[in-house]
């Protein structure tokens, strides 16, 4: 049961419409609570990840009619390879702290190339001013600081066997919480879809 109950959830986390019915489905008026949980240790992790997140309407409207492509290989190589040094001067697993951020980097892409789809297809939704992109990644390097302290505070709930439950929990409520459309929800549930699990045994020294 317990494999069948993780299982489940897993699949949540990385089927777009199984996750965005589950993230956007309201609370229903007169119903029982939900049984508490132990902890609330990943929701600052859900946070922060949807933080990050609302930077990628900020970057597409920054390279919007630039002609700037959405991949940036040399900014990814750069941000994974600055998280894996912070996260192993922190004293967490540089290689599941990359994994996590290869997909909130994966996720801001998801979004960018949304929008810039919908902005194509109808020009009067596009943007009229253009952010300016060093400042949006000064956002971006501020956050992706406080997602590696917030990963590292979280190991013993990323490797708990209710770390998927309690993730779907808390992504849940961070989405309620700031009001997410479909695209957004979609994202966030790519975004922490690495977060459950055990970290890389490290070699012997």
């Amino acid at each position: 049961m317990a494999r069948t109950i993780r299982t489940s959830l897993r699949r949540l986390l990385t089927t777009g419409a199984a996750v965005t019915a589950l993230l956007t489905a309201a609370p229903t008026a007169g119903a029982a609570p939900a049984a508490p949980r132990e902890t609330h240790a990943l929701r600052p992790l859900a946070d922060l990840s949807a933080q990050r997140l609302a930077t990628a309407d900020l970057v597409a409207a920054a390279k919007w009619g630039t002609g700037s492509p959405v991949d940036d290989p040399v900014r990814e190589r750069q941000v994974l390879e600055a998280v894996a040094r912070q996260a192993a001067e922190l004293g967490t697993d540089p290689r599941r702290t990359a994994r996590i951020f290869r997909d909130q980097i994966e996720a801001n892409k998801t979004v960018q190339r949304a929008l810039h789809r919908r902005w194509t297809a109808d020009p009067a939704q596009a943007p009229t001013r253009r952010p300016d992109l060093g400042e949006v990644r000064k956002e971006i390097n501020r956050v992706n600081d406080a997602l590696v302290r917030a990963i590292a505070a979280s190991g013993a709930a990323r490797t708990s066997p209710r770390c998927l439950r309690s993730l779907v929990h808390d992504t849940a409520d961070v989405r309620h919480e700031r009001g997410l459309d479909t695209l957004h929800t979609v994202a966030l549930a790519r975004s922490v879809r690495s977060v459950c699990g055990a970290d890389e045994a490290r070699p012997a020294s």
